[in-house]
Order: C-alpha cells, then sequence, then structure tokens
C-alpha cells in the first residue's frame, strides 16, 4: 500500500478528448503559488504518509518550450534543474524559467521486495513513476521483487507512440514493443498509477477496472487550474474548530473519485495561447478478457423449473459442483494475497519474543469473513498468528460481536493450531470527535451519514487497538482475562464484493421480487459496476490511513470470471429464506470448510452489526426512527 500524489502548475489542460464535463482554465494560467492552496505540500505529504510509513519521497519536473520545442528537466535537489533535453533527445541548453512544473509525491508501505524502496521511481531514461497497488498476475514478479519497480522496468521497455497509433507503428518497426496501456491492461491486482513517459512528453494515470486503490482527481477549472492527483484528501482541510466543517478542499466538488481506466496527459506548446498545452485522453482497455469481465455478462440468467429443483438439492447437506469451483478459485485468491515477499518485520518486539502476526482479517463472525478466515488458515504456515479485527458501539451486545466470539470458537474447533486472537474494538462515538473529523476528510468526494458511519467503523477497525482475552476455557469463560492489545499485522484481508456477487443485499431481492431473476441480474451488475464508486475508494482509504493494506480475496479477477461462469440461480435463490437462499454458492463453501454454523448466518452491514449506524442516528436525528423518516443513510453531512 502506498500513497502517491502529483501537483501540475502552470499548463493548460483540454479535458473535452476524455469526454469530461468540465471547465479548462484560460489561455494564459500562471503556475500557482503555495499561498493559494487549501492545503500546503507538507498536509498532502502528512495524509500520504499515514498510508506509507516506510518511505516518503519528491521529484519535480519542469516543463518548458522555446521556439514550440519542449524542454524537460528533472529538479535538483538544490531547486535547479538539471540539462534539459529536446523532444528528439539531443541535449540542450538550460531555459532561464520554467512555463509548468509536475511535482510527484510517493510515500511506500513496503510489503514486496528485501531491499528498500523509496518513490518516486526514476530511471536512466528520466521516467519517473509513484504506484500504489499489487501485482498478482499479467506480470511475472518474483518473491524477493518488488512490484514497483518490475513495473517501472517493464514500462520503460514501452514504445513512445500515442495508443491509436501504436499497433501499426510499432509493428511496421519491428520492434514489437508494447505500449504503456497494453502494459497496465494486463495487470491482474489493485493498483493506481502515475507515470511520466519522458520521451513522449506524455504523462499517464489511472487506477484498475474495479477501483480497488483510491485515486482523487481535481480537475482544473476556470477558478482553479491546478490538476491534482492524490491517493487521498489531505487532513489539515478538515476544520477542527467546527462542528464536522469543512474548507473548500474537501468540498465535494473540489476532488472526485477518478473513474476506472487508463488516461494520458499529452504534453505540447501552443501557438495559439502561447503556453504549454495538455490534451487529456481516456484510453479502452487493451485487455479483451478484461473488457469482457467489465460488462459483467453472466451466461446463464434465468432457471427452467427442473434448474431449481436441482440447484436446491435432494437435502440441505447438498453442495454443487459450482461451490467447489468457486472454493478453488477463492482458495487461488487467498494464497497470492498472503505470500510473503519479504522477511516480515511485523509483530516482533526488540526480543523476537512476541509472535508473528503478519496478516489480519476484518471480522464479524459473518460468513464472508469467517470463508477468508478458514481460507487464511489454509495458506498460511501454522508459525504465524492470525488476528481477527472486531468493532463493536454496544460492547459485548453489538450483534458483530456476538456472532465474532461464536465464529472464533468454530475457526478454533476446525484450526487448533493456529493462534486465533480475536481484537475487540470497543468505541463509544462520544468520544470521538476528532476522530470522526479526520474520517471525514477519508471519506471525501462521499459525504453521507452511511458513509461516515462506515468509514469511522472501518478505520477503527483497520487500527487495531482493542482488547484479546488470554486465559483457558472458551470466549464466555468469566476467568479470562482482558488485556489491551494492538494488531501490527499490515495486510488486512477484507470481505468486499461479496454481498455484489452473490446478492446479499436487501435490495436484491426486492428487485427479485418485482423483476425476477433478470431484474435481479440487472441489480447486481449495476453494484459491481459502480462498486469503484460508492465502496472501493472509500473503504481503501479509510483502511490504509492506519498503515495497513487492504486486500479484496473476493474481488480477484479470476474470482469475479468464476461466479459469472455459473448460472445465476447457483449463485442464490431468494426464494429461500434469509440465511438460505441469498449468497447460496458462498454458503456451500462455508459447509465445504466445515463451517455449517457461519453457513446459517443472516447477511449484516458493518454499520448494523457494530451498531455505529444506531448511535450515529441517535446523536445527530435524536432516533433510530426519526432518522429512518429523514433516510439518514442518504442524507449529505453539512459540509458549510
Amino acid at each position: 500500500m502506498c500513497g502517491i500524489a502529483l501537483i501540475i502548475c502552470g499548463i493548460r489542460i483540454d479535458l473535452s478528448a476524455a469526454l469530461l464535463h468540465s471547465q479548462s482554465p484560460g489561455p494564459n494560467p500562471e503556475p500557482v503559488s503555495s499561498s493559494n492552496f487549501v492545503f500546503s505540500v507538507d498536509d498532502l505529504e502528512a495524509a500520504l504518509r499515514r498510508r506509507g510509513p516506510d518511505s516518503l519521497g519528491s521529484k519535480k519536473v519542469i516543463i518548458s518550450s522555446k521556439d514550440q520545442e519542449l524542454f524537460s528537466a528533472i529538479e535538483d535537489e538544490d531547486g535547479g534543474a538539471k540539462l534539459l533535453d529536446c523532444a528528439n533527445g539531443e541535449t540542450c541548453l538550460q531555459v532561464p524559467y520554467s512555463m509548468g512544473q509536475l511535482h510527484f509525491i510517493g510515500a511506500t508501505l513496503q510489503l514486496r521486495g528485501r531491499t528498500p524502496v523509496t518513490q518516486p521511481l526514476v530511471d536512466y531514461s528520466g521516467n519517473i513513476l509513484i504506484y500504489n497497488g499489487e501485482i498478482f498476475g499479467g506480470i511475472h514478479v518474483e518473491s524477493d521483487s518488488n512490484d514497483g519497480e518490475i513495473l517501472m522496468k517493464t514500462l520503460g521497455r514501452c514504445c513512445s507512440c500515442s495508443s491509436r497509433e501504436h499497433t501499426s507503428a510499432c509493428s511496421s518497426s519491428g520492434k514489437g514493443k508494447s505500449s504503456v496501456l497494453d502494459v497496465l491492461s494486463t495487470i491482474k491486482g489493485p493498483w493506481g498509477v502515475i507515470y511520466w513517459q519522458d520521451s513522449s512528453r506524455t504523462l499517464w494515470f489511472g487506477r484498475d477496472a474495479f477501483g480497488r486503490r483510491s485515486l482523487l482527481v481535481h480537475w482544473p477549472t476556470m477558478k482553479d487550474s491546478r490538476f491534482l492527483l492524490s491517493s487521498v484528501s489531505p487532513f489539515s482541510s478538515v476544520d477542527r474548530s467546527s462542528d464536522l466543517g469543512v474548507e473548500d478542499s474537501t468540498n465535494p466538488n473540489f476532488w472526485e473519485e477518478l473513474s476506472c481506466g487508463v488516461y494520458s496527459l499529452s504534453m505540447s506548446s501552443s501557438k495559439l495561447y502561447g503556453c504549454l498545452f495538455g490534451e487529456v485522453k481516456k484510453h479502452e482497455w487493451a485487455n479483451a478478457r478484461l473488457i469482457d469481465l467489465i460488462k459483467w455478462e453472466r451466461v446463464s440468467v434465468e432457471p427452467k423449473p427442473e434448474d431449481i429443483y436441482f440447484s436446491c438439492g435432494p437435502d440441505e447437506s447438498f453442495v454443487s459442483l459450482p461451490a467447489q469451483n468457486v472454493l478453488s478459485s477463492l482458495r487461488r485468491s487467498v494464497m497470492l494475497r498472503m505470500s510473503l515477499h519479504k522477511n516480515f518485520q511485523a509483530g516482533i518486539s526488540d526480543s523476537g519474543q512476541e509472535e508473528l502476526v503478519p496478516m489480519a482479517v476484518l471480522f464479524s463472525g459473518g460468513l464472508d469473513s469467517m470463508i477468508l478466515a478458514a481460507l487464511l488458515d489454509e495458506c498460511l504456515d501454522t508459525s504465524y498468528g492470525i488476528d481477527l479485527l472486531n468493532v463493536s458501539f454496544d460492547g459485548q451486545f453489538a450483534p458483530d460481536r456476538i456472532s465474532a466470539k461464536g465464529g472464533v470458537e468454530e475457526l478454533r474447533r476446525i484450526a487448533p493450531l493456529r493462534r486465533w486472537k480475536l481484537v475487540e474494538i470497543d468505541a463509544d462515538l462520544s468520544k470521538l470527535t476528532l476522530e470522526m473529523k479526520h474520517v471525514m476528510s477519508l471519506i471525501n468526494p462521499a459525504n453521507t451519514y452511511m458513509d461516515l458511519n462506515i468509514g469511522i467503523a472501518l478505520w477503527l477497525a483497520a487500527r487495531g487497538y482493542g482488547w484479546v482475552s488470554e486465559g483457558t476455557g472458551n470466549n464466555n469463560d468469566e476467568n479470562q482475562q482482558r488485556i489491551r492489545y494492538k494488531s501490527k499485522a499490515r495486510i488486512v484481508l477484507v470481505g468486499s464484493g461479496a454481498d455484489e456477487q452473490c446478492a446479499g443485499y436487501g435490495r436484491h431481492k426486492t428487485k427479485y421480487r418485482c423483476g425476477s431473476w433478470l431484474g435481479l441480474n440487472e441489480e447486481m451488475k449495476l453494484d459491481m459496476q459502480r462498486i469503484w464508486k460508492r465502496n472501493m475508494g472509500r473503504d481503501d482509504r479509510c483502511i490504509s490511513d492506519n498503515g495497513k493494506e487492504a486486500r479484496f480475496p473476493f474481488l480477484d479477477e479470476d474470482v469475479i470470471r468464476t461466479l459469472l461462469d455459473i448460472p445465476l440461480w447457483e449463485v442464490a435463490n431468494l426464494n429461500q429464506p434469509s440465511g438460505t437462499g441469498d449468497k447460496k454458492i458462498l454458503r456451500e463453501v462455508a459447509k465445504l470448510l466445515c463451517l455449517h454454523e457461519a453457513a446459517a448466518l443472516p447477511k449484516r452491514a458493518i454499520q448494523f452489526g457494530s451498531r455505529i449506524a444506531r448511535e450515529s442516528n441517535r446523536k445527530n436525528f435524536g432516533s433510530n426512527r426519526a432518522a429512518n423518516q429523514a433516510s439518514a443513510g442518504s442524507v449529505v453531512i453539512n459540509m458549510p
């Protein structure tokens, strides 16, 4: 997990080719001074450093033009520019002034590679990369290598032509080089990327097809000509003196979630406007399998009567072949996400006596988190412990706390050799004023009470500061002692994507009743195609703010493909009761893992299972009833 950001000043940006509903800045933008920022670069670096605590770095590229010829240089640490290179590759004299500046900032949480890595990465050709992601396929990464460094080398071998010129130009030259778009389209796994290709004077940026890593954008406007990209909105832009008030930089109109995909910003010198000019384009993915996956077309949607009969099976113990395929796919997904690609230091005290706990699970004791915990146990060596992170706003009485205690007992029965630690994270909403304001900046541009409730629950859970019980007997034993505990796991498995793909939400049953199988399928498709905007960016920002990396096994590309290859009535049968027909395929997977109690548990969203929604409704609306009447889940938080 990393934090990445880019600030571009002094360049006129044209957004029309990207079909963006934003107004370009004026024809003669002046470089924006730091005094015009509603947050400082230091504020931005501080926010990124929370995501990437291992290292922080920055680079500046100065872009200038003379007689319609472009020059670029990487600024020295003392503020001066190195020799500028002409667009034709020849070394030119320095230009005495700069017209545009690209400021790259990268903070790193290093989980791969045996040698320290500091971003931005710069190669001998003057290319610059800041990367926030993991490569789980498509590009080979050795067990002792770092994803970012491998990606940098791969991108460095790419051609300099545009995506439209790529096929004919590179084929005719006989070099057979890949384009930047080709490389990014092959990556399996979550990513956000910002890459400067110096030979073409082109900036490439984007995020993966399901938005599993956050990347926010501020498009240039007439009022503010800067172009900004960042993993997160700076915390300092929150007005700590007011009640959840924020300044302009946290206004939903300032930042927006960058739509999934790959973009380019090509630089040139404009005779018309007498300044540097950049054109933004959004590109189609260059991977046919990925394009097919994004369309989210299922092999079979409407069943025949006999299909339903065989799907239900002769008895409750029946487990279908599709469930076995899903289990195999999920097991591979978890295996990829738990591979220890470097010597883990997490969980080791100075004396070396503390147990190693490199990974944790965001844990409610429900179906999804139980499956992830059981699969992690299968894939992770028994010398490692596993932390189960559970948050409650109602002590021992929250539904998620009750199910978590039952869940850890079931896990201990099927995996008695594992050292399971249920980390009980108790929270009191009335004592979290500053924390709530901080999470406000993290969820931005999301701005509803529902987003805030989910965000604070995720943020507290990922922080991992709570209580564990020690002693003999089970979790209900009153003789057990609760002691303070801070989880040092740097990787957190999260069940995001399970409900969207397996009909776990109440609205899915509503759509099924109103529109039958076709209505259900369309609602699930809509959920998956908007998950980047509604869920993933927000969740990534809230979890990673604690220096933790969220990994989402249910959103692995091969898992998504496996589920789409299964008829819808095998995935869910909403004619059956809650706890049986919803997420039917995952309930069968749980049975294959011997999680029979978890297989029967109903769906509960984190804001309800932790009871933060109830406490928030009482605080902000006076009661749950009043909140329901006001549709609190969609009420926008006051942002004066």
